[in-house]
């Protein structure tokens, strides 16, 4: 498979190049560095438009240069530099012609640092994007031989919820990672003076805790089933007064990768965020991994029928 990592220079451009690489080296996949230059408008009849477009293509190979000297030995990279009307049209157009199964993708840097942030290129990206997304914290760094350690699948208990498990747990088995079913529960306790009160809250805490445990044992279970399984495999959930707290409340280690799936209400073969997805994204402190329902549908139907992703 491929992966086409748009690059930009900066530090948001050596966090994307840093998740692909250690991506594309746990699945053996092949990468593609792009750097996508604005399309000229109607050919104009001053000749400033081409010495204009001439300084942007000069601009985008200084850029692949430097992403050459940053790139890591002993993963496949090509580099190629393309014209298009905007950057998230650009990134589409060269996952189509290499037939890639991901893009690769840096934070905003006015986000926050070691969380992913969306900018304008992602935000447009997590809510149209045809394939699969890999989004890096800001800031983000791997070790040259970093590889994925650990999957974690967030679950919601809808359908599409499991299916998204079963594939995140068959790419997990390909790359030799363990596996993590998650969800998140975001519990604001009302500020009494005392404990007296509570009691009803925490009550429906603990019943939650345990439906989402009772529905997500049905993933867990299909997962097991799997003729090719993670080596790994557990269910936690984290909860908070906020989706910071909850997402936090999991523990992360170097190596982890979360990955979330498309809202049910979104185009099928579209990835496209819903509320609680957007929060839980914005406040990863690892690479998150978004996935169109369309193509989780298919990672499970495969993983189910022949045992491999």
């Amino acid at each position: 498979m491929t992966l086409v990592v748009g690059y930009a220079p900066g530090a948001r451009g050596q966090a994307a190049l840093h998740l692909a690489a250690m991506l594309a080296r746990s699945a053996g996949d092949d990468v593609v560095v792009a750097s996508v230059v604005p399309a000229p408008w109607v050919p104009g009849m001053a000749r400033v438009d081409g010495e204009y477009h001439q300084q942007l293509d000069d601009a985008a190979d200084r850029a692949l240069d430097r992403a050459k000297e940053l790139w890591p030995d002993g993963v496949r990279a090509t580099y190629v530099r393309h014209r298009a009307r905007s950057a998230p049209a650009g990134l589409l157009e060269i996952a189509h012609q290499h037939e890639a199964s991901m893009v690769v993708l840096g934070s905003s840097s006015a986000g926050v640092f070691g969380h992913v942030a969306l900018g304008s290129v992602t935000d447009r990206l997590v809510h149209s994007s045809t394939v699969a997304l890999a989004l890096a914290p800001r800031g983000f760094r791997a070790a040259r031989d970093a590889r994925v350690t650990r999957v974690t699948a967030a679950y919601g208990g809808s359908s599409s919820a499991e299916q998204l498990v079963v594939a995140a747990a068959s790419v997990a088995a390909q790359v030799g990672a363990a596996m993590r079913v998650a969800s998140f529960a975001v519990w604001r306790r009302p500020a009494y003076t005392t404990a007296l009160g509570t009691d009803s809250e925490d009550l429906v805490l603990r019943e939650w805790t345990d439906q989402v445990r009772e529905t997500a044992h049905s993933a867990v279970a299909q997962v097991e089933g799997l003729a090719f399984a993670p080596h790994d495999l557990e269910l936690v959930i984290g909860s908070g007064r906020s989706w910071a707290e909850a997402v936090e409340d999991v523990g992360w280690d170097d190596g982890d990768v979360l990955v979330v799936g498309s809202s049910e209400l979104g185009p099928v073969a579209q990835v496209f965020l819903g509320s609680r997805a957007s929060k839980i994204v914005r406040h990863s402190p690892v690479p998150v991994v978004v996935v169109p329902r369309a193509r989780a549908e298919e990672l499970a139907e495969r993983a189910a029928r022949t045992g491999t992703p």
